[in-house]
């Protein structure tokens, strides 16, 4: 078995443009910098700037850290680490983090307040990317939607995440268009909204269908 693949060279290099981004900036820098915002984008919390290196480590290194160990340790060996569907999800969702950790340096760099638009079109493209893979998966302990439902019964399983896969697509449009058109105001509580909407709902499904075979 393969480990390291062509889209594992993509991943590298999607992981190393924040530590090179960061690293460009590193002089520039001051000491006490930004380094949470609160809910409408505005600075809420300052520290050293040594806790930037967190950013790139915790987000696309880690998310890529996972998709390479989760196949190796999954008990019932269901994640096909050499499948193209599963290494392309592999990278979208290293790249997703990886904009994600350019985008917090940035703006601790700048030291500007930024509108929450920007974070919930990302969680939006988020939902998209996932929607539109969760569809393939097949049960394990690590990706998908895990409830004792799921896990029980494979038809369960497949039944759910196929909705799942139309529901979480959708919502991903409309975080991202409500994050285009809304005030910022409500752009948090609208994404929140869906949020909790799209997660809720494959969960009771899951319940019901098993119910339903029972």
């Amino acid at each position: 078995m393969r480990l390291f693949t062509r889209f594992d060279i993509i991943a590298f290099l999607i992981i190393l443009a924040p530590f090179v981004y960061l690293a460009a900036v590193w002089g520039q820098l001051p000491d006490i910098v930004p380094i949470h915002w609160n809910a409408q984008g505005e600075i809420d919390n300052y520290g050293s700037k040594e806790s930037l290196l967190l950013i790139p480590i915790l987000l696309p290194l880690l998310t890529y850290l996972i998709f390479v160990f989760a196949p190796l340790i999954d008990p019932k060996k269901r994640l096909d680490s050499q499948n193209n569907k599963y290494q392309s999800f592999k990278v979208l969702l290293t790249g997703l983090m990886s904009v994600l950790a350019v985008f917090i340096i940035y703006s601790a760099y700048s030291a500007i307040s930024f509108g929450i638009s920007t974070i919930t079109i990302i969680m939006g493209m988020l939902f998209l990317i996932l929607g539109n893979y969760i569809k393939t998966l097949k049960p394990n302990y690590f990706i998908g939607i895990r409830t004792p439902w799921t896990l029980e019964s494979e038809n369960v399983w497949r039944k759910t995440h196929k909705s799942a896969s139309v529901l979480w697509f959708v919502g991903g449009l409309a975080i991202i268009i409500s994050s285009l058109i809304l005030p910022n105001h409500i752009i948090f509580t609208a994404f929140i909204t869906i949020t909790i909407a799209i997660t809720v709902f494959p969960i009771l499904q899951s319940y019901f269908i098993y119910k339903g075979e029972k």
